[in-house]
């Protein structure tokens, strides 16, 4: 298997991505919300975009931490998510998914929930593959990228423990 320190390192800014979605009817639940589900699908989908633009594979999900919905977003309301990778490790990284919701008719802008995804790359075989370390651009970058070690630690001892019950 390749080391990680084959391949160049890449910036925070080479992965980031965004996404933006009219919440319509069908996209929500009996109060004219979007379904929680719906929304999860979308943070893994520009989580995995945001993989592959760091990793240049295919990815796999591996985890997703805790979610938490801070406000609700309405139907015709614009839902925007925003993801970029805040570290790579031998074959997996964490990608941290901001989800906003925007009023257009008003201009408000209200942080909804945020979640943190660790996918793994794959190489054509389906095998996991090595991927470059991430270069930290900005202070918000470095606090990401150092706090993603502490919830890798995290999930690798929850992990540990589980499988040693």
């Amino acid at each position: 298997m390749n080391l990680t320190s084959e391949f160049p390192a890449k910036p925070v800014s080479a992965s980031v991505t965004e996404m933006t979605e009219v919440v319509l009817p069908n996209d929500t639940n009996n109060f004219g919300t979007i379904l929680g589900g719906k929304v999860m699908h979308l943070i893994d989908i520009v989580g995995a975009i945001a993989a592959r633009r760091h990793s240049g594979n295919l990815v796999v999900t591996a985890a997703v931490d805790s979610l938490a919905f801070l406000s609700p977003i309405k139907a015709g309301e614009l839902i925007i998510l925003k993801a970029s990778v805040n570290r790579a490790f031998k074959t997996s990284m964490e990608v941290g998914v901001k989800i906003f919701s925007e009023n257009t008719r008003d201009g408000s802008v209200k942080h909804t929930a945020s979640a943190y995804l660790t996918y793994v790359s794959m190489d054509d075989h389906g095998k996991p593959t090595a991927i470059p370390s991430v270069i930290p651009e900005t202070a918000d970058d470095k606090r990401r990228y150092d706090e993603a070690n502490l919830r890798r630690n995290s999930r690798l001892m929850a992990c540990s423990s589980e499988f040693n019950r």
